[in-house]
């Protein structure tokens, strides 16, 4: 039937069908581009990274690059980066000096490091390495992996770290998963920015960290939380990590020297298990003859003005204290001239 108009009729325009075959090609090449962007990007981030020459990462960067060569080292945890300033230790002995503490470290990462760095820089005259309550505890999770992930390409500091977390296969060889998974303050930001010409402020110097901080109540809650103190683990694999430490010394004819830096006193008598930690630490030095520097009882370990918390130094302390490490090692390295006998206990201490 007509209504009085023009039937139109209108036919559907048929969209070609994709090819599945097509489909599947575009598809990967789509996710192939963006693996290739991730992989791009991971070697900007790296290259960026390994620009820096400030801070932290600047101080790491020279080591990496061969660029120390110092003739004392300090090695250890943030108890080491804090308290020992390189440059009151050289200016006291006239011996180059670079402060080598890893911060959030445990002896099995700081012998990594040690290791990395013996790689790239010349032998050092002498090792001194900090001892800390928690030395004989071994690392369950790398501290602020991401400053080890440009340089996961070095066999040495790889293999070293995988002993240490299997895990880090996954940041040598995923694409951005060091940066973007395991990193949780945004390290890469500072890898761009360093293309740019951005440099984070100072404030390593030769390795050192001077903490300008006062004395909180972070301590009053510590002991609030722990009426009934606190101990530290002693564990099989920490007795090995810091014997390979000796070991490592004692193979690349480098003298060692470990040194119990001070602590506030009264986390001293806090810590259930003192006694038995410095009894394996003094068994350890003893049998390998290695000179023990015991601070335990040094003069101003009650003295809140030159801590900033219980296990850390403020950059007041670590002047003193620097400068009486500097006057002991003088005496020391001067005897190692004359003789192989002398140890830096024969040096008075403050």
């Amino acid at each position: 039937m007509k209504w009085g108009t023009e039937q139109i009729s209108v036919a559907k325009a048929r969209e070609p069908v994709l090819d599945p075959l097509t489909a599947v090609r575009r598809l990967a090449g789509f996710f192939a581009l963006l693996v290739a962007l991730a992989f791009v990007t991971n070697v900007v981030i790296a290259h960026g990274l390994k620009q820096i020459r400030t801070s932290s990462f600047g101080a790491w960067n020279q080591v990496m690059q061969g660029k120390v060569n110092a003739d004392v080292i300090i090695t250890g945890s943030s108890r080491a980066t804090y308290h020992y300033d390189p440059r009151v230790i050289q200016g006291g002995t006239g011996h180059t000096t670079f402060n080598l503490g890893r911060v959030g470290s445990q002896t099995d990462v700081q012998v990594a490091v040690l290791k990395a760095y013996l790689e790239h820089n010349k032998k050092p005259q002498l090792i001194v390495h900090n001892l800390d309550a928690f030395s004989l505890v071994t690392t369950s999770k790398v501290y602020e992996p991401a400053q080890y992930v440009p340089y996961l390409d070095d066999p040495e500091l790889y293999q070293s770290m995988r002993q240490i977390d299997p895990e880090v296969i996954k940041s040598r060889y995923i694409p951005l998963y060091g940066y973007v998974v395991e990193d949780m303050n945004f390290t890469w930001i500072l890898g761009v920015k360093a293309l740019f010409g951005y440099s984070p402020k100072q404030n390593y110097f030769q390795g050192f960290f001077p903490r300008d901080k006062e004395w909180t109540d972070e301590f009053e809650k510590f002991k609030a939380g722990n009426p009934r103190g606190m101990s530290f683990a002693v564990e099989p694999e920490g007795i090995e990590a810091l014997q390979e430490l000796i070991q490592l010394c004692q193979r690349g004819g480098i003298r060692l020297i470990f040194v119990y830096s001070p602590e506030y006193s009264e986390m001293q008598s806090l810590t259930i298990n003192r006694a038995e930690i410095f009894t394996r630490l003094r068994e350890l030095a003893v049998a390998n003859e290695v000179p023990l520097l015991d601070y335990s009882a040094w003069k101003y370990n009650g003295d809140r003005e030159y801590f900033y918390n219980s296990q850390h130094l403020n950059a007041a302390g670590a002047a003193l204290f620097s400068d009486d490490v500097a006057k002991r090692l003088k005496t020391y390295l001067a005897s190692q001239s004359t003789t192989s006998e002398a140890s830096p206990q024969q040096a008075e201490s403050k």
